[in-house]
């Protein structure tokens, strides 16, 4: 690993490339680590952040490449404040899947234990009852996850040292927090109701998910680079468009995708009585509406007829539909809104990839 490099010393480079951002990233959210773990008080401490930095290792970095990418199309030329911003967006999904995997009662994510795993199987093997061991896991997982969306605010503030810009950027991610909390709120309180419809489904998932990371990220690339706030605006409300996209397509696999691609259990949102668009779709159905009302049947049986009825009404072709015609307003919008030409490019080979992902 290269040695760090302080924003005051950051290279200023005409024409960004993310292969040099994204190795500047991992090294943002590698000194993070490290500092936090060198300032940590007990052993126990230490040990968690050994298992968040393993948490955070892996995947492709979506979020801080969005940023990436509305930084740069707005002439943005410094790589370690992009780079910086980028990790901060990258904690913050960091800490919103930690919390998320906990309401869910998931314990693997990447086709490995997550920390709330790590934990109970810990628990476990101190002999401690099923259910107890579950708690612990889910209660060190909390834990991490807000030292996680506290790291988040930190880089975000050490992305820039002009107080105007970063008061916008904080008042972004603020809003970004915000609304995935209600949008959290709203996805446990409509578990187990057949009487709401899709819309009521989409507008939480815009709020849950496409709001921090898609809207937020390219809104924050935007603002780092000079934009004015209606030109990051545009960039958001198509960001938002997309990631409702990505999410409706995360609903599908949800249901039908591969455990070993998706790299969590895809009968999760079934068990739970989770509303998505996919049964929201088929609530009229009886035996989808009495599932969603009672929760999920322990036997594998009760979960495969609902989704062998979904399939049957049609849910999954229905769910795909919607989620190209959100990604053709999304591309539709950046044309009205006359987005730079590299950042529409962008983002209809993002839109391309929501459309046909595996996981």
């Amino acid at each position: 690993m290269r040695t760090a490099t302080r924003i005051d010393e950051a290279p200023v480079l005409p024409d960004l490339k993310w292969e040099d951002v994204g190795e500047l990233v991992d090294e943002a959210l590698a000194q993070w680590v490290a500092s936090s773990r060198r300032a940590a008080s007990t052993e126990s401490a230490v040990r968690l952040w050994d298992r968040l930095e393993s948490g955070l290792e892996g995947g492709k970095r979506v979020r801080p490449q969005l940023v990436f990418h509305a930084y740069r199309a707005f002439g943005g030329t410094d790589a370690v404040a992009c780079a910086t911003l980028g990790a901060a967006v990258e904690l913050l999904h960091g800490a919103l899947v930690v919390h998320d995997d906990v309401i869910d009662r998931d314990f693997v994510r990447r086709g490995r234990p997550n920390v709330a795993g790590l934990y109970r199987d810990d628990a476990a093997g101190l002999g401690l009852p099923p259910e107890e061991a579950s708690h612990r896991g889910a209660s060190v997982a909390v834990i991490g996850g807000d030292l996680l969306l506290a790291g988040a605010f930190r880089l975000c503030d050490r992305s820039t040292r002009d107080a105007g810009v970063r008061e916008r950027l904080s008042e972004v991610l603020h809003t970004a927090v915000e609304e995935a909390a209600a949008g959290e709120l709203d996805d446990v309180l409509m578990a187990h109701d057949p009487k709401r419809s899709i819309d009521d489904v989409l507008a939480m998932e815009r709020l849950k998910t496409a709001t921090y990371s898609f809207a937020a990220p390219l809104r924050l690339g935007a603002i780092l680079a000079g934009a004015p706030d209606p030109r990051a605006a545009d960039v958001a409300r198509v960001g938002l468009l997309v990631g409702t996209a990505y999410q409706v397509i995360d609903d599908v696999l949800g249901t039908f995708g591969d455990e070993q691609q998706t790299g969590k259990p895809v009968t999760s949102d079934l068990r739970e009585g989770k509303l998505t668009v996919l049964t929201a779709y088929a609530s009229r159905h009886p035996e989808v509406a009495r599932h969603l009302a009672e929760g999920a049947a322990e036997a594998s049986a009760g979960v495969d007829r609902v989704r062998e009825i979904l399939r049957e009404v049609g849910a999954d072709a229905h769910a795909l539909t919607l989620a190209h015609s959100l990604a053709t307003e999304a591309l539709d919008e950046a044309r009205r809104c006359d987005l730079p030409p590299a950042l529409r490019s962008e983002l209809t080979r993002i839109c391309n990839h929501v459309l046909h992902r595996e996981h």
